[in-house]
C-alpha cells in the first residue's frame, strides 16, 4: 500500500515521522496510536481493515522507530506530552477518528478529555482503567528488567505475558524488536511504568468523564492484563462507552489468529457504521 511520508513538528518542538495511507473513496481520516515499546509496524494487521474505510495516519513517538533520528536531544516524555502530540497531529491531518492499542489508550483518553472539536469517535483496544494483579505483576517485573537494561529478560517478559497467545512468527518478531531497542527507549518505558504505578488509577483516568463522544473498548476474552470485565469499568466513567469482547484471543487481538482478526474487524466496522461513518464503504466491506 502506498503511503505518504512526512516529518511533523509537534509539542515541545519535537518531531514525529508519519505515514498517511490515502483512500480516494474515503471521506474521513483515522489516526492510530501505538502502545508502549511499539512502533507503527504493530498496526500492520489493523491497517488491513481500516485502510479500505478511511485515510489512515500512523506515527512513531519521538523516542521510537523512524522518529528517533529526528530527535537527537530528547527529554523523557510523559503521557500528558503524548496526549498533546496526538492533539497536534489531529489538527495537522484533520483527523476525524482515533484507534489506539494498549497503553496508547492513556494518551488517547487524555487527548479526548480536551474535547478536540474534530474528533467524532474512537476505538480503544486492549486497555482498561484497572491495574489488576496480573498487570501490576507485569509492570513490576518490567520495571526491574528495564532498569537493568536486561534486553533478553524484557523480550521474554513481553512474550510470556501479554504476548502469550501470539503465533510463533509474531513472537519471534516481537522478541527481536523489544530486545533490540535503544537504552533511551527502555528509559522512556521505565518512566511510563513509574508514572502509572505511582498514581491512583481512579484519579488518573477521571478525565474520561469529560469525554462526550462515542467510544468503543475492544478487549480479548483471554486477556488477563486488560480484561473485558476490567474494561467495563469505563461504563461508569464514559457516558457513551460501548464494549466488544473478541473470543479466543488475548492482548494482541487481530495479530493472534485469523478468526480474531475477522472478529475485531467486524466489531470495529459495526461501531463505525452505528456512528454513520463511511456507510457505503462499510456496506461493501462487510
Amino acid at each position: 500500500m502506498y503511503a505518504e511520508k512526512a516529518v511533523i513538528r509537534v509539542h515541545r518542538d519535537m518531531k514525529v515521522h508519519t505515514w498517511c495511507y490515502p483512500n480516494p473513496d474515503a471521506t474521513a481520516t483515522i489516526i492510530l496510536v501505538n502502545g508502549s515499546l511499539a512502533t507503527s509496524a504493530s498496526f500492520s494487521q489493523a491497517l488491513r481493515f481500516l485502510q479500505p474505510l478511511f485515510n489512515v495516519v500512523l506515527f512513531d513517538q519521538p523516542y521510537a522507530g523512524a522518529s528517533r533520528p529526528h530527535n537527537p536531544i530528547l527529554p523523557l516524555i510523559g503521557k500528558e506530552d503524548e496526549a498533546l502530540i496526538l492533539l497536534d497531529l489531529i489538527e495537522h491531518f484533520s483527523a476525524d477518528h482515533i484507534y489506539s492499542f494498549s497503553w496508547g489508550g492513556v494518551a488517547t483518553l487524555l487527548a479526548l478529555a480536551q474535547r478536540p472539536a474534530r474528533i467524532r469517535s474512537a476505538v480503544v483496544s486492549s486497555f482498561s482503567p484497572i491495574l489488576n494483579s496480573a498487570m501490576h505483576d507485569y509492570l513490576s517485573r518490567g520495571q526491574t528488567h528495564l532498569a537493568a537494561c536486561d534486553r533478553q529478560a524484557v523480550g521474554n517478559l513481553v512474550n510470556d505475558t501479554i504476548g502469550e497467545y501470539l503465533p510463533p512468527l509474531f513472537r519471534r518478531c516481537n522478541f527481536r524488536h523489544v530486545s533490540s531497542l535503544e537504552e533511551h527507549e527502555y528509559a522512556q518505558m521505565l518512566f511510563h511504568i513509574r508514572q502509572v504505578l505511582g498514581l491512583d488509577s481512579n484519579s488518573y483516568m477521571s478525565c474520561v468523564t469529560n469525554i462526550d463522544l462515542p467510544l468503543l473498548f475492544v478487549n480479548g476474552e483471554w486477556d488477563r492484563y486488560t480484561s473485558p470485565d476490567d474494561a467495563r469499568g469505563f461504563a461508569k466513567l464514559a457516558p457513551q462507552a460501548q464494549f466488544a469482547t473478541i473470543a479466543h484471543s488475548g492482548h494482541f487481538l487481530e495479530m493472534e489468529h485469523k478468526t480474531a482478526w475477522q472478529d475485531t474487524r467486524s466489531a470495529v466496522e459495526r461501531f463505525f457504521l452505528r456512528q454513520g461513518v463511511a456507510e457505503q464503504r462499510l456496506a461493501l466491506a462487510v
